[in-house]
């Protein structure tokens, strides 16, 4: 048997641990969920959490991390782990300040932030919003342990280190979990022989969870920055020529995360206005189209980065064009019949698993297929804009991002006005600006590439596999005498062993990206 590529048992590593922390995060909003059902309580803490992840993701989380790793990876080849460390600390000293003074400012003006017209939530009622402004100060001390933790993960990727990093959000999930567990119920939970003690917070609970969460998401990846001999400098300066390199590129990155992080707020603007349980369906959606999502596209896209990299740094056009060929192959081929088998036969097993009423069962449903129809285009973006940034130019993300941030407000505007019957399934279509977002991006890059990346015979594939599949799994579900659950799993399975054969060539690629 070949013997599989780095970057296929890197992806493989970095999608495994992906798929733990899914699952823990599905156990964790199954706890939550069947708590607070869908409910004012449970709308506020997912509207809490939102702007304190939008400074997490602008700064350590997205922003500076995606600039760190190119320039660590420039710095490790050329000038050896001590330089690269060294710029490491001042990067993140950097970021801890900048995370920390944003934080104070957001937990001064939280009331404005909230209750305005333009914010996270004018739909709301002014005592509802009160609640949603204490827990989000709550949340930003989680908040400034990420701005850490988020820049440790790029500074071990860049050493091409993935086991760590890929464990931390299992962590974190843990922690928030065993808020919901212990520091939330009134009633004590018993799980086979454990009974946890019951401390009745409520749903401040849920963020001290997230807090802890925070915490070990940061510790599990101390003893990594042992491993590769971390040693802190504790300087803060802007006249570095690495920290300049990396603010060059992480400047219009930033201002891309900013555009990705409106159209959250947007969402959340969108969703308070068309009642109870509205936003708590976009956030549980979004969660179940993550979970392909997180296991392909970040996956991949997290494991080539370093690598594309350096191919950019030395000018290896051709294997820089074959690696983003082989994962853009990929991806279209497998998301676009997972996508669609999952959404025959997600009904019954919304029901089972959030243990909601009919109508809260029908609308987390159908938001999830929406999001679900966004799923190849999100994993699509995932490897594109990496592969502009390892080439430095991050420019291009920044432009496409606000072509599909005007395109996604277009669509919210329109289903508010014209189709509120739609609710929360609505506003998730609207995120198909996103596919339009991958198709410029990837225009762009054949644009710049001696050899333009070739995917259609993939995506004629993918199509073929997505419809017979879907179809198939549909159908048996409907047909197939017996429980709905069984049923539906038996459809998916039927619907899988017909859309592999199709898209086989793929899957074999996937062996050796």
């Amino acid at each position: 048997m070949r013997k599989l590529s780095f970057l296929t048992r890197t992806s493989f590593l970095i999608g495994g641990f992906f798929a733990l922390d899914k699952g823990l995060a599905f156990l964790r909003s199954i706890i939550i969920a069947r708590q607070f059902s869908l409910s004012f309580e449970l709308d506020a803490f997912n509207v809490a959490n939102n702007l304190p992840d939008m400074l997490f993701a602008l700064i350590s989380g997205g922003a500076m991390s995606m600039a760190l790793i190119p320039i660590l990876s420039e710095y490790l080849t050329t000038r050896g782990r001590p330089e690269a460390w060294k710029l490491f600390s001042r990067i993140a000293n950097l970021a801890f300040v900048v995370t920390a003074v944003v934080g104070v400012f957001i937990a001064i003006f939280a009331e404005q932030i909230v209750r305005s017209e333009i914010g996270i939530a004018p739909g709301f009622g002014p005592e509802e919003q009160d609640v949603i402004i204490k827990l989000m100060r709550l949340n930003l001390i989680a908040t400034t342990i990420f701005s850490v933790s988020g820049l440790v993960m790029g500074g071990l990727q860049a050493n091409q280190h993935f086991f760590l990093p890929a464990m931390a959000p299992a962590l974190y999930n843990i922690g928030q979990i065993f808020g919901a567990l212990v520091f939330s119920p009134t009633e004590p939970y018993t799980i086979g022989p454990v009974t946890f003690p019951a401390l009745g917070l409520g749903i401040p609970g849920l963020v001290y969870g997230v807090i802890l969460g925070a915490t070990l998401h940061l510790g599990i990846q101390i003893p990594g920055l042992i491993k590769y001999k971390f040693r802190w400098t504790p300087s803060l300066t802007l006249k570095d020529e690495g920290v300049l390199k990396a603010l060059k590129i992480m400047g219009p990155r930033l201002v891309t995360m900013i555009g990705i992080q409106l159209i959250f707020i947007a969402r959340d603007n969108f969703a308070s206005r068309l009642g109870v349980g509205a936003i708590t369906s976009l956030t549980y959606g979004w969660m179940i189209m993550q979970v392909p999502e997180t296991l392909l596209g970040t996956a991949i896209a997290t494991a080539i980065l370093p690598t594309i990299s350096e191919y950019a740094a030395t000018e290896n056009w051709v294997k820089f064009r074959e690696t983003i060929e082989n994962a853009i192959r990929v991806l279209i081929a497998l998301t676009l019949p997972f996508a669609a088998i999952l959404a025959a036969g997600l009904l019954p097993l919304v029901r089972l698993v959030f243990g909601f009423d009919v109508d809260g069962t029908s609308l987390l449903t159908w938001t999830a297929r929406a999001y679900l129809l966004t799923l190849a285009g999100y994993a699509l973006q995932e490897v594109l804009s990496r592969a502009f940034y390892a080439r430095k130019e991050a420019l291009i993300p920044l432009a496409t991002i606000f072509v599909r941030f005007g395109l996604y407000i277009l669509g919210g505007v329109i289903v508010l006005k014209y189709y509120p019957h739609l609710s929360a399934a609505g506003i998730a279509l609207a995120e198909l600006a996103v596919a339009i977002e991958a198709a410029l991006m990837l225009a762009i890059m054949n644009a710049r590439l001696p050899e333009g990346v070739s995917a259609f015979p993939s995506l004629g594939r993918g199509l073929l596999a997505a419809i017979l599949g879907g179809v198939s799994a549909y159908t048996v579900a409907l047909y197939l005498p017996g429980g709905a659950v069984v049923t539906a799993i038996i459809g998916m399975l039927v619907g899988a062993g017909i859309a592999l054969p199709i898209v086989w060539k793929e899957i074999r690629l996937l062996f050796n990206l």
